[in-house]
């Protein structure tokens, strides 16, 4: 029954089309999420770019090529899987508010955390012990993996922050509970630029004390979040006790977070995997440097590209949990039609400055020549990420994260790895070669996102994400019986 009455109400709705007013008021409630979500995002990234360049002004392509290298480790094998995992609460926890079932969404996060700390992070600190040594295997060179296992050994604390700031992020974001982040990623931030500069340059810990202050810096974020959504009263109504019913919620979160894990994972490793390709390249330490120093930037950019991203998988799963496919859809217009602008105006802002930032990361005039030669290839990967970014949240806030999966998948590695490799070492483009080849990839992946947003049914998105909240609803009250 109530699958055809939302069926009937909808079928009202289609015979109307997307009027002006209500697509403008749709950009306002876009725009409201998106904007504080962006410095949420970017302050989070200037974290790690702060750590990179304080151990840029060493003058020592050596450690700034191990902390570049190390950073990018700690991305690839431990903040993007579990980003990742995480990003499943924005299918469960958005479309649980959306059905206004509160309770939910405060024991989803319990699981979250349980889950990313004890399944995830204690595996991880294995690999991180070893990682000089896999790195001298995989051919590294042996300067650079010492200095790299040596940094990543002291992010290990962060790592485990990690596994409590992601859920919590979400937590707040499907509320659209935005100022506690803000405050809590701005006053971080403020915290970690003086807290890096000091141990990085007078305590003699040199690069090791980017880390350092990066690990120290990320708790302090986990600790003021995690005070707020204990005792604030805007997070009384989703805020629920521990009990058992933790456990009970772990098969739904995995089915959402594995495919998530995976979908963004496989974007995230290709270009990591960029790293370590130019650490095979004739001049490693120039090569990863530059490398890592536009990866850097394009992740710090990326933060704007995110910024909406978070406000399209909030609107689209709040709208689709309540039933309203129709205002779902206006919300995929309105994202599209903001990260248009954005990008528009951030890739042709840094197409301009292209002779000067590369002075940011490092004072070595070679690494600052070769970041203006690879500024314009910046440029396309700005676009590129905004527009495919935006895709990836309309697809969590349906769900559809398995279908990701497969685009990801086939975007990066049947075309932009290969690519890649191929014009960097066949072709001797080097560097140059290795960011065309990515990009490839992302054209591909970005052509597949569209292609299959446009086909979303959005009434029958609707119908699937009211049963399942209600099915899951029904079990658990089951349970308390």
């Amino acid at each position: 029954m109530m699958e055809e009455n939302l069926l009937d109400k909808e079928s009202e709705k289609q015979r109307v089309r997307v009027t002006w007013g209500a697509f403008m008021e749709e950009m306002k409630r876009v725009i409201h999420i998106a904007w504080p979500m962006i410095p949420v995002s970017a302050s989070q990234n200037l974290v790690q770019v702060v750590s990179i360049m304080m151990v840029g002004h060493l003058n020592d392509d050596l450690l700034l090529s191990g902390a570049a290298l190390a950073i990018s480790l700690f991305t690839v094998t431990g903040v993007s899987f579990l980003t990742g995992m995480a990003c499943g609460l924005e299918t469960i926890c958005g479309q649980a508010y959306g059905a206004q079932q509160y309770k939910r969404i405060g024991m989803q996060t319990y699981t979250a955390i349980f889950s990313l700390t004890f399944v995830c992070v204690v595996p991880l600190c294995f690999l991180w012990i070893s990682m000089e040594n896999i790195l001298i295997f995989l051919g590294q060179d042996p300067l650079i993996a010492h200095e790299a296992g040596k940094f990543i050994i002291w992010l290990v604390p962060a790592l485990f922050a990690h596994a409590i700031l992601q859920p919590l992020l979400r937590y707040f974001q499907m509320q659209s509970l935005l100022f506690p982040m803000l405050l809590s990623s701005f006053v971080t931030l403020c915290i970690h630029i003086p807290l890096c500069w000091a141990l990085v340059f007078k305590t003699g810990l040199n690069n090791v004390g980017g880390a350092v202050a990066m690990s120290i810096s990320i708790w302090f974020n986990v600790i003021f979040l995690g005070l707020y959504a204990t005792f604030s009263p805007a997070c009384a109504q989703t805020r629920a006790p521990i009990s058992m019913d933790l456990f009970h919620g772990m098969g739904e979160f995995f089915s959402f977070a594995i495919p998530s894990a995976v979908m963004i994972c496989v974007e995230w490793w290709s270009f990591e995997l960029l790293v370590l390709l130019s650490g095979l390249l004739p001049n490693p330490q120039l090569d990863t440097s530059v490398l890592s120093i536009c990866l850097n930037t394009v992740s710090t950019l990326y933060s704007i590209a995110y910024g909406i991203a978070a406000a399209a998988s909030t609107r689209v799963s709040n709208e689709l949990g309540a039933g309203n496919p129709h205002a779902a859809r206006v919300a995929v217009l309105a994202a599209m039609s903001s990260t248009v602008i954005q990008t528009s105006v951030i890739s042709g802002t840094l197409f301009a400055c292209r002779h000067i930032f590369g002075y940011i990361f490092s004072n070595e005039k070679d690494v600052v020549d070769y970041v203006t030669i690879m500024a314009p290839l910046v440029c396309i990967s700005v676009i590129l990420d905004s527009i495919q970014g935006v895709l990836s949240g309309i697809a969590r806030g349906c769900g559809w994260q398995h279908i990701g999966v497969y685009v990801n998948l086939g975007a990066f590695y049947l075309c932009g790895i290969p690519a890649a490799a191929a014009l960097a070492f066949w072709v001797k483009l080097r560097t140059k070669g290795l960011w065309i080849g990515i990009q490839c990839g992302a054209f591909v992946q970005t052509v597949l996102l569209s292609a299959i947003t446009i086909c979303i049914n959005w009434e029958q998105q609707a119908i699937k994400a009211r049963k399942r909240l209600y099915d899951g609803q029904f079990s658990a009250d089951n349970r308390l019986v």
